[in-house]
């Protein structure tokens, strides 16, 4: 749901939900099922890897990957024969088309020739995040091969955040979001929040599967837009498997089902390669949730039940300034560790106390609430600064650069920059 770094910003992919990928028949990926994997290949390859590594390094658990001891004694080849042998397993029980080829020969030795510490962190995030997946994709009895779609989406990265302003574990623009009913203001992005975000995930695919009946289809459609995968089927002559329509959808789409099968695989099996997860302790905690009634900081959490700040952030992804607001017909919970939650509850009065006392010495530099609105595209015009752009709109410089993952204040005439005006 979001487009692939340099490589395709020709595309203007703005990720899928009816953002369509504009494609003309020279973008027309031209390779067979069962041909050697292309240049085209190549460089999908290498614009995935750059993309999954970048976000798994800004990942707030990454500091931890020590791998524990593996049971296997001879780790399996990286050969042909074992990898059909696996996948045709893999194939028999799940919905999606499980296919061995050269192209997905690529991305498999990706994840288990080039990329095992990577893999490994990945299977560490999956033990805090897939039970979470699994109990909503079973709630409306989906594939749970699903929950490696986040893989490759986020790299398991809750705070992820692509250059076009997709956002979280499942990549959701805004618009997308908000029809799904993950909300956005200066404080929050529901998009962040792990189990709001897999839910509007579970509904919009759904959908698709509703419109297409086919799993591969339907990530096809999660990445590029339920129109160019019709486009794609009319192209191909009326053709409904992704391997048949596969010439004919975006570069960026091409890769990307190929890489969600890898990375099933990899997940799957990457134990008999000798692959375990990595030792993040975090992830082996008791948790537990606890409503909000009054505005808090993580601040007085980490000082009154000793719980870290990191901590905090790992576990509550969707507040953007460390900060739980109190929104009249909204809901805002904590996740804490467990004990941590039980004296939050005991001691809730006193550190809603410390907290008021916080903000009103603070209250002349805390942002301003504001739900965000519908959004625009602004491009630059000869001497125009974000400053400039920032007061047209009336927000801030340097929500601007958040939304647009710009890294100076440097913009160029006929840029487009996305914006989110205050309603007035």
């Amino acid at each position: 749901m979001r487009t692939f770094s340099l490589v395709f910003a020709s595309l203007l992919a703005f990720s899928a939900f009816g953002q369509e990928t504009a494609v003309d028949s020279s973008e027309v990926v031209a390779d067979s099922i069962l041909a050697p994997a292309t240049d085209l290949d190549s460089a999908a390859l290498h614009a995935l890897d750059e993309r999954l590594a970048r976000l798994d390094s800004e990942h707030l658990m990454f500091a931890f990957h020590s791998l524990p001891e593996v049971d296997t004694i001879s780790p399996l080849p990286l050969s042909d024969s074992v990898f059909e042998y696996y996948m045709a397993e893999l194939d028999a029980r799940t919905p999606f088309e499980m296919a061995y080829n050269p192209v997905v020969k690529r991305y498999l030795e990706r994840y288990l020739k080039y990329g095992t510490a990577r893999l490994s962190r990945m299977m560490a995030h999956g033990q805090y995040y897939f039970p979470m997946f699994e109990e909503h994709l079973d709630k409306y009895d989906m594939p749970l091969e699903i929950k490696y779609l986040a893989v490759v989406e986020s790299a398991l990265n809750p705070k992820a955040r692509s250059y076009v302003g997709a956002t979280g574990l499942w990549q959701f623009m805004y618009g997308t979001g908000k029809l799904y009913d993950l909300k956005v203001n200066s404080y929050v992005d529901d998009r962040n929040d792990p189990l709001k975000s897999t839910e509007a995930a579970c509904q919009y695919m759904l959908k698709m599967y509703d419109v297409f009946e086919d799993w591969n289809l339907v990530l096809a459609a999660y990445n590029s837009g339920p129109g160019n995968v019709r486009k794609a089927i009319r192209r191909s002559g009326g053709k409904t498997s992704y391997w048949e329509i596969r010439p004919f959808l975006p570069r960026e789409t091409s890769a990307y089902v190929p890489l969600f099968i890898a990375a099933t695989y990899a997940m799957e099996y990457g134990h008999l390669y000798g692959i375990g997860p990595a030792d993040i302790p975090v992830y082996y905690m008791e948790t537990d949730t606890v409503r909000i009634t009054q505005q808090i900081h993580f601040k007085q959490i980490q000082e009154e039940l000793g719980v870290d700040e990191a901590l905090m952030e790992f576990l509550n992804p969707q507040y953007k300034y460390k900060i739980v607001p109190v929104v009249k017909g909204q809901d805002y919970f904590l996740s804490l560790p467990k004990d941590a939650a039980n004296h939050f509850r005991i001691g809730q009065d006193s550190i809603y106390k410390i907290a008021e006392g916080y903000f009103e010495s603070r209250a002349s530099s805390m942002p301003d609430f504001t739900q965000m609105n519908e959004r625009t595209v602004h491009r630059v015009k000869s001497g125009e600064t974000l400053g400039h752009i920032a007061g047209k709109y009336g927000v801030r410089v340097s929500e601007i650069k958040r939304w647009n993952g710009l890294k100076s204040d440097m913009i160029r005439v006929g840029q487009r920059i996305v914006v989110y005006p205050r309603r007035l």
